[in-house]
């Protein structure tokens, strides 16, 4: 910080793009462009796809709105799908049906998509499934991977699996700065330059736009603190996954569902969610001994008063969707917790109902 301070760039400096290429070369390649925020980084790079209006985009109502309001920023019409209800990701046959029902990028001129959400720090498990329906049906993949910096599916990072990703590095992310911001990744050196353009009015010269573009720029300070920070995150990853299993050691408590972690993927626990049918007595019982909780996310987004009644759904429904709303709740988790704090809350957890 001392560094940027002194130089005097705040804006697209050296630090922004010492941290672009770092991350790249922490997912082993490629392009990072750094952005303003994560969901400038879901809009912007489905702008870049060629995603727009008269566009379809699919994707789980499972999720921070910040998913569905880049896609509808961007022009294009979100349809939303089930989750697995071990997961909470997207469920491949639930896409399938919305695709059939929707219909897809070949019958019309308009790029469609797919946008895939790690969520909690756990990849998406049916990823292979998913990307033989967007081969077949011509649908370009992007990776909403603001929840699962650093996860694994079958050995490769998330954020390499598409065609691009989307990252938040909000302060509570896996990656956070101490502000705002956002990166995009993406393997394809042209859909990089498209974003740079894209991130600062469309310039390719300065103050002459050649297509329309935002103000969406990750600023030095941020980039700074962002490239200490990555050299940790792997690290930090560690000890979530750690607390994690001490978790699932200690809770003894039968009436609590676990979170699963599936064979094929490496889960970093952005949240540590796990589910009950009382769930407000047990978060009241949480609250009354001192132990935080959340919800993410009480209400499901085709449910919420901007979206209820106006978005395509898949036409399975969204049931397991809407039990995981009614019975989700996040333990506290992040990488400083000691393990007196980890024994204090599973002390707790395991007196619930007894």
């Amino acid at each position: 910080m001392s560094a940027v301070l002194s130089r005097g760039v705040f804006i697209l400096g050296e630090q922004v793009a010492a941290f672009e290429k770092e991350f790249a070369d922490y997912h082993g390649g490629g392009f990072a462009v750094g952005m303003a925020n994560g969901t400038d980084a879901i809009e912007l790079v489905l702008r870049g796809l060629g995603v727009g209006a008269g566009s379809k985009v699919y994707t789980v109502s499972h999720t921070a709105v910040a998913t569905v309001s880049a896609i509808e920023r961007a022009g294009a019409t979100p349809v939303l799908v089930d989750i697995d209800r071990n997961s909470y990701t997207m469920c491949s046959s639930s896409l399938e049906a919305a695709i059939e029902e929707h219909g897809n990028s070949g019958a019309d001129s308009c790029t469609n998509a797919v946008v895939v959400v790690h969520l909690y720090g756990q990849p998406a498990p049916h990823w292979q499934e998913i990307t033989d329906l967007a081969n077949a049906y011509n649908l370009r993949i992007v990776e909403d991977c603001s929840q699962a910096h650093g996860a694994k599916w079958r050995g490769q990072r998330v954020g390499t699996l598409g065609d691009a990703a989307a990252y938040s590095l909000y302060p509570t992310k896996n990656l956070g700065a101490l502000g705002d911001g956002g990166v995009c990744l993406t393997k394809d050196p042209d859909l990089a330059s498209k974003l740079k353009g894209l991130r600062e009015y469309g310039w390719k010269e300065r103050y002459v736009s050649d297509f329309p573009g935002a103000n969406s720029r990750l600023d030095e300070l941020q980039a700074a603190i962002l490239r200490v920070k990555l050299r940790r995150l792997d690290a930090d990853n560690e000890a979530r996954r750690r607390i994690a299993a001490h978790y699932r050691s200690g809770i003894t408590n039968d009436k609590l569902h676990l979170p699963s972690e599936q064979d094929t993927c490496q889960h970093v626990y952005h949240q540590f969610v796990v589910r009950t049918a009382q769930r407000d007595e047990f978060r009241k019982h949480l609250g009354q001994n001192c132990v935080g909780s959340l919800v993410h996310y009480p209400v499901p987004i085709h449910l919420q008063p901007a979206y209820r009644g106006r978005l395509p759904l898949s036409p399975t429904g969204l049931l397991q969707t809407e039990q995981a709303a009614e019975e989700i709740v996040s333990l506290p988790m992040f990488p400083e917790m000691q393990t007196d704090e980890v024994n204090e809350v599973l002390a707790v957890v395991n007196r619930w109902g007894v």
